[in-house]
């Protein structure tokens, strides 16, 4: 056997990937124990490990924030906040209220025809800059063409959104007694109208209730036109429980120009869907039961040309559904669901991350991968932080958010970031590489514009903000444990062999060999210089490992160290 006592190893660490929590074997560009440092392609242009920004306060609020997004109306740009119970819209740095009584839970919103939506679980708001009101449904003509003794042709949908109704018929010149195509109204006069004229009740005519009929104090003429509707009488009925089936929705997505609801925890397995462009028509037939089970749906995410419906896990081993759209001759355009063949469910929320449709089960980041039309079988994507995510208590309770090419995985204080530039292949698919922040309050909700990352807490608004003046920020990295490529020999550092590629002020460097024995090297500033040499000397370790670690922002290129081969471990 070859002489290895006396052999000099150089080390070189660079290219830095992220954190492997895995409690595996770790890559040298990796971390086992890093805190609050990322890759910063934009600034850095991804040549170094850095320090995260930090957070400064945006605005302050008494209440928790659920809810928080951008606005624009001409040249007027808004935040509009859900804190609390109340609904704001801030100007610059000027709240003003806009609503009360909303439900203290995270709320969505989309914006169409520049008005803006908003859904609590309570309430269904729309605001165009001016004023809010609860969003008022379209009135459907649900029978037109109708002969006053009824008949006709059923032409819309009754709406769950609206508890009016519209009749249209066509007189005869003769019949004083109109039937509408439904009976036992609500307590409120029907609106009637012949040849665009409104007429007045009792006056010009009565009606019964119970009956759902009008009778006219004289007969309404023929058409000026043969076969063509003069007579519209618009009339209330209310169906118990319609309308709170979308109000009561807590999930919304926009797909195909329609926005679908579900999250309803009376229906916990039914999607809903609103009519083209018209977010206010919502059809008591336009709905769709994902699965003959309950489990309920957590989450919808439109992606390769389908809306992808997740459901919590169930006996029925059917927890992903999807819906494409097709052309039925009677129906018009409708959205059928499918069922997957993947039987794993989804317990936290998910996202389309880039075109990869990831969803969150109890094993961690799952994603979409294989053809629909063919199979569907689903790829692993979070391995290297599992062992960590899955540990944490709000796991459930997760808020997604992308900024920057990364996807923020954000568990109360702590925030995974998954990298979309940099994958490696595990086995057969492919896998993220992450990074681990911990910032100083519990997030409650995310919004970005602009580039900038703004984020909800207990207490307000806050930000990330790259002043690096007064950022007094704990970041470091640890690299993993490292035998040199000889694990049963001892070694011993070479003190003019560490040369490290570095940025920052107030950098500490330690070294912890074997048994977790902790030696502090030096504390470093590295302003005006590209690198510092590291005067490190271990005797007799089997392992040794490197902490960067500092309260102020640095940057991390690479470094080298050098150990030459002793003898054998002794015990």
């Amino acid at each position: 056997m070859a002489q290895v006592s006396g052999t000099l190893i150089t080390r070189n660490y660079s290219n830095f990937r992220g954190v492997d929590f895995s409690n595996k074997e770790v890559s040298l560009t990796r971390s086992p124990d890093s805190l609050n440092m990322w890759i910063d392609y934009k600034n850095s242009l991804g040549k170094c490990i850095e320090t995260r920004p930090d957070i400064e306060l945006v605005s302050s609020f008494d209440n928790t924030i659920y809810g928080l997004f951008f606005y624009k109306v001409g040249n007027t740009e808004m935040f509009i906040v859900h804190s609390g119970t109340k609904l704001y819209k801030m100007v610059g740095n000027t709240k003003t209220e806009l609503f009360t009584g909303m439900k203290p839970a995270r709320s969505q919103s989309f914006i169409f025809n520049n008005i803006f939506y908003i859904k609590d679980g309570i309430n269904y708001l729309k605001y165009d800059g001016d004023t809010i009101s609860e969003v008022v449904g379209y009135i459907p003509t649900t029978s037109i063409a109708r002969k006053p003794q009824g008949g006709g042709t059923i032409y819309e949908d009754v709406n769950m959104l609206s508890a009016w109704r519209k009749n249209t018929f066509v007189g005869d010149g003769e019949s004083t007694v109109y039937y509408l195509d439904s009976k036992g109204l609500d307590g409120v006069s029907p609106i009637v109208k012949v040849n665009d004229v409104a007429l007045l009740p009792e006056a010009e005519f009565t009606y019964d209730l119970i009956e759902g009929t009008v009778t006219f104090a004289q007969a309404p003429a023929e058409p000026y036109t043969d076969g063509q509707a003069n007579v519209e009488i618009t009339y209330k009925k209310t169906v118990a429980g319609y309308s709170d089936r979308i109000k009561k929705c807590t999930l919304l997505t926009v797909f195909d120009n329609r926005v679908f609801f579900s999250g309803n925890q009376d229906y916990p397995n039914t999607v809903w869907h609103s009519s083209l462009n018209d977010p206010s028509y919502c059809s008591d037939l336009d709905y769709y039961n994902e699965g003959l089970d309950l489990s309920p749906v957590k989450s919808m995410v439109a992606g390769n040309n389908a809306l992808w419906v997740f459901k919590e896990p169930s006996q029925a081993n059917t927890a992903v559904f999807y819906h494409n759209p097709i052309i039925d001759a009677e129906y018009g355009k409708v959205y059928p669901s499918s069922h997957s063949n993947i039987s794993t469910g989804c317990v936290a929320t998910a996202i389309n991350f880039n075109d990869d449709i990831v969803f969150f089960s109890d094993r961690g980041m799952e994603a979409i991968n294989g053809d629909i039309t063919t199979e569907q079988v689903i790829a692993h994507r979070s391995s290297l932080i599992d062992a960590k995510l899955l540990d944490e208590n709000n796991y459930k309770d997760m808020i997604l958010e992308e900024w920057e090419g990364y996807l923020l995985i954000i568990v109360g204080s702590k925030i995974y970031l998954a990298d979309s530039r940099k994958m490696y292949t595990n086995e057969t698919h492919k896998e993220y590489e992450f990074f681990y922040w911990k910032v100083s309050e519990e997030i409650t909700y995310t919004m970005v514009k602009d580039g900038i990352l703004y984020f909800g807490t207990d207490t307000g608004i806050y930000s990330f903000t790259n002043d690096s003046n007064n950022r007094n920020i704990t970041s470091y990295w640890i690299t993993p444990d490292d035998e040199f490529n000889y694990p049963h020999y001892q070694k011993t550092t070479n003190k003019r062999g560490c040369v490290i590629d570095m940025d920052g002020n107030k950098i500490y460097l330690f070294v912890i060999k074997e048994n977790n024995q902790l030696d502090f090297i030096n504390e470093y500033n590295t302003s005006g210089k590209s690198y510092v040499v590291a005067r490190i000397k271990e005797k007799k370790w089997k392992s040794i490992k490197l902490g960067f670690v500092s309260n102020k922002p640095f940057k991390l290129y690479s470094f080298t160290l050098e150990a030459y081969v002793g003898g054998y471990i002794k015990r």
